[in-house]
């Protein structure tokens, strides 16, 4: 019987908001992405990175403003070093754990480039907000630079990027290359590295893309049997934080689409897994998507918990 092979996306949860906290939850993560190993999966697995990127965006920042000689380190290079390090993590964690179960398995974690159009509407309205939090004169030289910020009253001022949508992979032959040779890769961290292509140069964006979006992409250009979104809650609901909330534990793209255009899915927390979905289940009509917790992993590859979407 061959592997079964799945992407696995990894929210927030997976790896907590500090540096120390990320050294726990990647203990926890180990375990769920070991139990999927066991299931007889290959994996390549790709993770969010906001509360990374921005701890890394913040730190450069106040290290200009101690040492004036240093340069603010732009968001593609902050990306890059927050998959850089998140991966070192993972990579570390589970191949512990597997090596505690007797499994001895290749782990890679391989720094991802994606290109994104420089015409993206998404440059033009930026929506993701990342960094510290600023006070109003740091806010105007932000925008003087020619930078955006959003104010978050009472708080103060924070950087807000563009997220365009992902066009190509630039190391997807690589990633395949790993995935084939059946070794576990981590890859697409935060999204991947925003590039733009000019001619035959890579020139970093001051964007981020949303792991969601490249979780979707990624599966889709893998051609993997499945799809699997590890986030907060055990699966998808229908008026979901309401008295009358009710698991969905499958659907199909065309009913996923019409709770899309009822609502049913929050924006910036379970639409984009929804639309990863359907990105993935386009191209790849006979793949499966899961979408459950890390804690309802093993009840989930038995039908028992979360949610799968089909075509």
């Amino acid at each position: 019987m061959s592997k079964r092979k799945a992407v696995v996306s990894l929210g927030h949860e997976a790896l907590g908001y500090t540096t120390t906290e990320q050294w726990d939850a990647v203990k926890v993560t180990a375990k769920a992405l070991a139990d999927l190993v066991e299931a007889d999966y290959q994996l390549t697995i790709t993770h969010s990175n906001g509360p990374q990127v921005s701890m890394i965006h913040k730190a450069m920042t106040e290290l200009r403003r101690v040492y004036i000689d240093y340069t603010p380190a732009p968001m593609c290079i902050c990306s890059a070093m927050s998959q850089g390090y998140v991966g070192y993590d993972i990579q570390n964690a589970l191949r512990s754990e597997l090596l505690g179960r007797g499994i001895s398995k290749a782990v890679s974690t391989i720094l991802t480039q994606v290109t994104v159009d420089p015409y993206d509407e998404a440059f033009y309205e930026p929506n993701k907000v990342i960094g510290r939090y600023m006070s109003r004169e740091d806010a105007e030289i932000e925008i003087k630079k020619g930078n955006y910020v959003q104010e978050d009253p009472g708080k103060g001022f924070r950087r807000v990027v563009a997220a365009p949508k992902p066009i190509d992979i630039v190391e997807i032959d690589a990633i395949r290359a790993l995935a084939d040779a059946d070794q576990i890769v981590i890859a697409c961290g935060g999204g991947g590295i925003p590039v733009i292509e000019q001619q035959h140069v890579l020139k970093g964006a001051s964007a981020v893309i949303e792991k969601d979006a490249i979780a979707g992409k990624l599966a889709s250009d893998l051609k993997t049997d499945e799809l699997i979104i590890l986030t907060g809650v055990e699966g998808v609901y229908k008026n979901f934080g309401k008295e009358n909330a009710t698991p969905i534990s499958s659907m199909t793209t065309t009913e996923a689409k019409a709770y899309m255009e009822a609502g049913e899915f929050e924006k910036g927390t379970m639409l984009p897994k929804i639309e990863a979905a359907l990105t993935y289940l386009e191209n790849v009509p006979n793949g499966k998507v899961l979408i459950t917790s890390m804690d309802h992993i093993k009840d989930a590859l038995k039908g028992k918990a979360g949610t799968v979407i089909t075509a």
